[in-house]
């Protein structure tokens, strides 16, 4: 049942950005993790729900502020288009992150680890979730891209990087394509956004 838990945490993280004028990393953690005991409570009530859960990636860029905030659990992530490189803003929540931060797998190892997809953290797991949040500058032209690992397994970040470098318009939707073409294992998600200042 993750398609349900992923709806609660859109309609939590929905209702806490319209109940707050300008919410900062803080408050889209503190949706995150609303939405954790929301999906938890969900499933004691019906037991189809059991064991279900979602990741999460949230972004919100305040232009008058200059400043972008996210709020993130689990192996989807948030990356940033800059100068022409791409990097990984969130961390992944999984096993294999973890060895690779204590130097017992390269990165490249990493990307083709038989448990890839075993997650440390998720909504809906464990009573009490440690959410990821933080805030960075941004800058005219920045772009984002916000994934699941349907399409961050897929698709290599090199490829992600000139798609999400192209014209805007379209490019989730490119990347996705991509994704499927390429064996289209898991659901995919992505969506892409460009900061340009009004």
């Amino acid at each position: 049942a993750g398609e349900v838990a992923s709806r609660i945490v859109v309609a939590a993280v929905r209702a806490s950005a319209e109940g707050d004028p300008a919410p900062d990393a803080s408050v889209l953690v503190g949706a995150v993790r609303r939405a954790n005991r929301q999906v938890r409570e969900a499933a004691e009530e019906n037991p189809a729900y059991d064991g279900m859960g979602s990741t999460a990636t949230v972004l919100r860029i305040d232009e008058a502020a200059g400043t972008a905030y996210y709020a993130h659990v689990g192996d989807s992530r948030l990356y940033l288009l800059r100068g022409g490189a791409l990097r990984q803003v969130s961390r992944d929540h999984s096993y294999v992150e973890e060895l690779v931060a204590q130097g017992k797998l390269s990165e490249d190892e990493a990307q083709h680890h038989p448990r890839k997809n075993l997650l440390m953290r998720a909504v809906g797991v464990d009573e009490e979730l440690e959410v990821d949040g933080d805030a960075f500058p941004i800058e005219a032209g920045d772009r984002f891209l916000l994934a699941t690992d349907g399409l961050t397994n897929m698709v290599e970040d090199d490829e992600l990087r000139d798609l999400l470098a192209g014209a805007i318009a379209g490019a989730a939707d490119r990347m996705v394509e991509r994704a499927i073409a390429a064996g289209g294992r898991d659901n995919i998600t992505a969506i892409a956004v460009a900061y340009v200042p009004s």
